[in-house]
């Protein structure tokens, strides 16, 4: 897909650039794969705001997809690729030889038309589906799980991938676009290919309109508040803040470890920030 630029007829269109999505799917989505879905507007089950500057957007429904791929052996062709206000990446939908109909994600180079197959062994082809340790090590994979048979976690936003460095004692070895080393068991499905939509990292939304429909409010800076809203407030005249950027609340917002979950560092060789939670 190939980026489009816009003639400045208005202020907000001189700086839009968006994706082309002509060569998508132009109709609704198949019903059967789709779920209804509400929306929070950042607030918990008592009415209360958790998640600042959310809420509005645009009317969706969430699309289902297979991002465990455990019809083993059976091929399926690409009806079509879609676009999905879900997520950042395309989806493609595909029709196995038994009449079945699932969305996966799309990865790079997917064409309707196409074959693909989740099995034990299969081509190295993009949108294949294999174990990790049928994999042939340096492969470019996507939607890779962390747990067997708990679904795809990792690398599936728009353009991004991992790569398999090694296999070892039952482990396979996958490096992230993030820089981060971690281990997975080779039981673990992974997909081939980079995911669909690389250019999504290029936009520009142009206008605040634009945020407003993807469910984004204003964001209020603390520093132009009161010393009573927020920590960087108050001040005559302009000031940056005077202290290590904070929530309203007094937590750090920049460095500060929140990494909790202690039960997976053994799986993680090398992280992506030395040093940092």
């Amino acid at each position: 897909m190939a980026l489009k630029n816009f003639n400045p007829v208005t202020p907000s269109l001189r700086g839009t650039i968006l994706v082309d999505r002509s060569e998508l799917w132009k109709g609704k989505p198949v019903k059967g794969l789709t779920v209804g879905k509400t929306s929070t507007g950042g607030r918990n089950n008592h009415g209360h705001i958790t998640s600042r500057f959310r809420g509005g957007g645009h009317k969706r429904t969430y699309r289902v997809i297979d991002f465990k791929r455990r019809k083993f052996g059976v091929p399926a062709t690409v009806e079509r690729l879609e676009y999905d206000p879900n997520r950042t990446a395309f989806i493609a939908l595909i029709k196995y030889s038994d009449g079945d109909l699932a969305y996966i994600l799309a990865p790079q180079r997917l064409r309707a038309g196409d074959s693909v197959v989740a099995a034990q062994r299969a081509d190295i082809k993009p949108g294949n589906a294999m174990p990790l340790a049928a994999i042939p090590v340096g492969t470019i994979v996507h939607n890779v799980e962390m747990k067997p048979r708990a679904g795809g976690k990792i690398a599936r936003a728009a353009g991004q991938y991992a790569q398999l460095v090694g296999k070892d004692a039952g482990y396979a070895q996958i490096k992230l676009m993030s820089g981060e080393l971690r281990i997975v068991r080779g039981e673990c499905m992974a997909s081939i290919g980079a995911v669909s939509n690389p250019d999504n990292a290029n936009v520009q939304i142009g206008k605040a309109g634009r945020q407003r429909w993807l469910g984004r409010r204003p964001h209020n800076r603390g520093v132009v508040m009161n010393p009573v809203d927020h920590p960087h407030g108050g001040g005559e005249g302009r000031t940056s803040g005077g202290r290590h950027p904070v929530t309203p609340w007094g937590k750090p917002t920049k460095g500060y470890k929140t990494r909790v979950n202690k039960r997976t560092d053994r799986l993680i060789i090398r992280r992506r920030n030395k040093g940092k939670g």
